[in-house]
């Protein structure tokens, strides 16, 4: 009997159909499974296939609210039983974001994947989303996971990427440890097998050249290129359906569980800065989202999201702001308007800013280069999370929604207190 794999789907998935494929194609039974079925059901299903795309639309952040959807629970319930779970590209951030990836007790978070940077010569050549094909390097023996059985230890395949958050990173020492358990499966290399870290052999900066990263027991593994959408990846379906049908065991590899460290600072702008707080005419879906996400994990809260510039201008400031808002580059004035921060007792509001802020380097150069605006000194870009509380103890309340991580990766962004 072909083993049976659920093929799971959230609000803006799109690569069922070739995962499906994928899976047909090595002799295994894929069954559509969305999101809102009932979780335990899948208990039935010998393996998982969290699929590519957009789930949420990739709201808060890429996978962020789709790890916090009740399935995931029961996924990392089966992921005990030591069935096999592959996430591919939205799947992998959906896993990292959940904690499954890269393994540790209680699945804290220990990864993230963030904004692609194109380097090369140690100069950023380009950022956001890109689309190619690109080469991957099996680093670890074949018994290592679930998913590289079928191939050798420095063998490497071509296949196509396409993802605008696919950049790996994580600390130093955590980077030793998976090297050290031979986590790091799988890596960006040249048409030689020959790792470089440089655009275009690694496509978008990830630590390590890291494509894929598994977890410490190797049933899990987190990977950004498509493997599904050619038969050159076929050999990860097939290592998977042989790991199932030869009932191999979990690797007895261990990770140093360390609970997560951050702070969450006092805004304190830049001296003789101007702010800019904008706000949405249409509705914010994203805000939405959010809420309702937090309302299925017991917050009664009210959720507001604010767009938040900070701009240090030297020379003549109401000239310079006037041009800058004139130029349309950093809000849409047809859907978006200047607002202030929210006040009120119960109310608290976040500063989420990313740690690269690639955004704001962008948005910098286009106002140079394009508009010829001078006296721009420096442009921060970030999201203010307004958060309402409307019954509980207030500073306990907004503990436990930090601690859920659904407004910031620790390891890819900073938060600041503003009230």
């Amino acid at each position: 009997m072909k083993p049976k794999i659920a093929i799971i789907q959230f609000p803006g998935s799109n690569t069922e159909r070739e995962t499906i494929m994928a899976c047909e194609r090595v002799g295994l039974d894929p069954v559509e499974f969305l999101w809102n079925e009932n979780a335990d059901f899948l208990e039935s299903y010998q393996g998982y296939i969290l699929v590519g795309g957009f789930s949420y639309e990739d709201r808060s952040r890429s996978g962020v609210i789709a790890a916090l959807d009740p399935i995931v629970a029961q996924i990392k319930v089966e992921a005990t039983k030591g069935k096999p779970i592959l996430g591919i590209c939205n799947g992998a951030q959906i896993l990292v974001e959940s904690g499954l990836i890269p393994g540790f007790n209680q699945h804290q978070l220990g990864v993230a994947l963030t904004d692609n940077k194109r380097i090369r010569k140690n100069q950023v050549i380009g950022v956001g989303y890109y689309n190619a094909w690109a080469n991957l390097k099996m680093t670890t023996e074949p018994n290592r996971s679930a998913f590289t059985r079928h191939l050798l230890k420095g063998d490497h395949i071509h296949i196509p990427l396409a993802h605008g958050e696919g950049r790996f990173i994580m600390s130093d020492d955590l980077l030793k440890e998976l090297i050290d358990n031979e986590q790091t499966v799988y890596q960006y290399c040249d048409q030689s097998g020959t790792i470089v870290d440089e655009f275009p052999i690694n496509p978008n900066g990830s630590i390590y050249n890291i494509a894929a990263l598994c977890n410490k027991e190797g049933n899990i593994m987190a990977m950004m290129p498509h493997p599904e959408r050619t038969t050159n990846g076929d050999a990860i379906f097939s290592s998977l359906k042989e790991y199932i049908d030869e009932k191999i065991p979990l690797t007895s590899h261990k990770l140093i569980s360390k609970k997560p460290q951050f702070e969450i600072l006092t805004y304190s702008p830049e001296k003789e800065s101007t702010e800019w707080v904008i706000d949405q005419i249409i509705t914010d879906n994203t805000e939405a989202s959010v809420e309702k996400a937090l309302h299925n994990k017991g917050f009664d809260i009210t959720v507001k999201r604010q767009a938040h510039w900070e701009l240090s201008i030297k020379g003549d400031q109401k000239s310079i702001l006037d041009s800058i808002n004139s130029s349309g580059e950093l809000y849409n004035s047809n859907k978006e308007y200047l607002s202030k921060t929210l006040k009120g007792n119960d109310t608290a509001s976040f500063l989420v800013r990313k740690k690269d802020d690639v955004l704001s380097r962008s948005k910098l150069e286009s106002l140079k280069g394009r508009f010829k605006i001078e006296g721009i000194t420096d442009l921060k870009y970030g999201v203010l999370w307004n958060i309402t509380v409307n019954s509980g103890n207030f500073e306990s309340i907004l503990n436990k929604l930090i601690n859920t991580q659904i407004l910031f990766n620790t390891l890819s962004h900073e938060c600041y207190r503003i009230n």
